[in-house]
């Protein structure tokens, strides 16, 4: 079995996409493949996204519905805000074991993080802290924009200094008005910055097709390096 975390830069990365994108891509390639969003504020569900986007049937996975979404908050914001104002606490024994019981049926988890990589559960946990305790490999989606790189740089260097291993970077192109020689620099230059492989580069499209199409590549690229 392998498991991915999908994290981001900030919220509206593009985590959930990407994560429907991961996900079909190995359904197509004959892997039993499930995802997870441990935290999920707000009413709309991520997971449906996921779902959809994944062509899944739901019947076959509903029964694991509560092991995908383990905590589900009404409010739109940080977990530890949204499960203070309900008066529920997190607790990450809950998130592992729903994991550890996912793990033992799929050949492929992927975890969407809730926003970015230092989001609180509580005054003392982050969600990334599950991440690492759980060895799990992350790859970051980083919002094409200006400011990427600085968001890129401090989200690196929080997973490097929790010795999380980082399989790479996507740069997805959410704001269609940003100037071309941004988008075009800031993968460059991260790259130079880091190291870290750059999975590759998502076009600005409302059109899902067409982006599992432009996806394709770079899911190949994950599957390669999951493999070693």
């Amino acid at each position: 079995m392998k498991a991915i975390f999908i994290a981001g830069t900030d919220t509206g990365a593009g985590k959930t996409i990407i994560t429907g994108l991961l996900g079909k891509f190995f359904l197509k390639n004959r892997y039993n493949t499930i995802t997870q969003k441990w935290v999920q504020t707000g009413i709309e569900s991520d997971i449906n996204t996921h779902l959809k986007i994944m062509e899944a049937n739901k019947k076959d996975i509903i029964r694991y519905a509560s092991l995908m979404c383990p905590y589900h908050f009404k409010f739109p914001c940080s977990p530890h805000l949204s499960s203070f104002m309900e008066k529920k606490t997190i607790k990450k024994d809950k998130i592992k074991k729903s994991f550890q019981t996912l793990k033992n049926i799929f050949d492929i988890i992927i975890i969407e993080s809730t926003g970015g990589i230092l989001v609180p559960l509580s005054k003392s946990l982050f969600i990334i802290d599950i991440a690492k305790e759980l060895s799990l490999p992350v790859i970051l989606v980083v919002n094409n924009k200006l400011g990427a790189i600085n968001h890129t740089l401090l989200s690196i260097e929080a997973l490097k200094k929790r010795k999380i291993q980082i399989l790479g970077i996507i740069f997805n192109n959410v704001d269609k008005n940003c100037n071309n020689k941004i988008l075009e620099n800031n993968p460059l230059i991260i790259k130079k910055i880091t190291g870290e492989t750059i999975l590759g580069i998502l076009p600005h499209t409302e059109n899902t097709d067409l982006l599992y199409k432009k996806f394709i590549p770079i899911g190949k690229n994950i599957l390669s390096r999951i493999k070693k």
